[in-house]
């Protein structure tokens, strides 16, 4: 049995290890551990984000998701942004990715979301199953004229 609930101000530890261990699966480096901790702290004070932990039951949180909320001129409501999801690859396959997302979908929609949207490695099937097998698909912005032609894309800025 799992569960998964919402991170307060206190739980910056948690949110900060386990997504240390996300930066480290992917085999990076940056941001540091600092900037890391100052980033959660920050984003732990800003309304439009939330950090959900997920744990087996007894056990320390093995989950972190990160949902970030902005309104959508499209939509005339707030649109979610799944930015981040881990699951401890100790923990893995105890379904507290599932348990995570189908949170994420929750808080979403309690916020009056009417859209929310991730990105993921094209490689990663495990976590593509997850997310289709939960509604999501590649046309989440199909409609009106633009219907299925959305590609999603972004750039870096230097500082």
């Amino acid at each position: 049995m799992s569960s998964v609930r919402l991170a307060g101000r206190a739980d910056a530890g948690e949110v900060t290890r386990l997504l240390i261990g996300f930066r480290d699966w992917f085999g990076a480096s940056a941001p540091s551990a600092g900037e890391m901790a100052a980033s959660v702290e920050r984003l732990l004070g800003d309304p439009g984000t939330e950090y959900l932990l997920a744990a087996a039951a007894g056990e320390v949180p093995s989950g972190v998701c990160q949902l970030r909320y902005r309104h959508s001129v499209w939509t005339s409501a707030p649109d979610c942004w799944l930015e981040d999801l881990y699951v401890e690859e100790r923990a893995r396959g105890r379904g507290l990715g599932g348990a995570l997302v189908r949170a994420a979908l929750e808080r979403a929609r309690g916020r009056g979301a009417r859209r929310i949207e991730l990105d993921t490695n094209a490689d990663n099937a495990p976590a593509i199953a997850l997310y289709e097998a939960l509604g999501f698909s590649s046309a989440s912005k199909a409609h009106g004229p633009l219907a299925g032609v959305g590609l999603l894309m972004g750039r870096r800025l230097d500082r």
